[in-house]
């Protein structure tokens, strides 16, 4: 995402509601680093954990691409389909707006550490 701020804005009876592309892309990484198996977002910022999340809006509906380090042991289609579910769930629940799609790319895999 950019620096410049991106909204998406929905119109109701009441006046207009503008939410930041930035707020779609928290609550997506919240709700995977959630799912089980995900053991990280591939692009991991303190001071930004939502980089590496893009969200564009196509045909009025949110579309979510991200990338996920997964934990081994777990079944890469089982967390993907996991991760696209919490993901779009957490974005119409809490924003009202739909979701056409959530991309996940699994950017690698995590290995316990051994005890030394």
């Amino acid at each position: 995402m950019s620096d410049s701020k991106d909204y998406v804005s929905r119109s109701d009876e009441l006046g207009n509601i503008h939410i930041s592309e930035e707020v779609l892309a928290a609550i997506s990484a919240a709700a995977a680093l959630e799912v089980e198996g995900v053991s990280s977002l591939t692009n991991p910022n303190k001071k930004n954990a939502t980089k590496g999340i893009h969200v564009k809006l196509e045909d009025e509906k949110v579309v979510v691409s991200m990338s996920v380090l997964m934990a081994y042991g777990h079944t890469i289609p089982e967390m993907g389909r996991a991760v696209q579910e919490a993901v779009k769930n957490a974005i119409e629940s809490m924003s009202g707006l739909e979701v056409a799609a959530v991309n996940v790319s699994v950017g690698g895999i995590v290995f316990p550490e051994k005890p030394q």
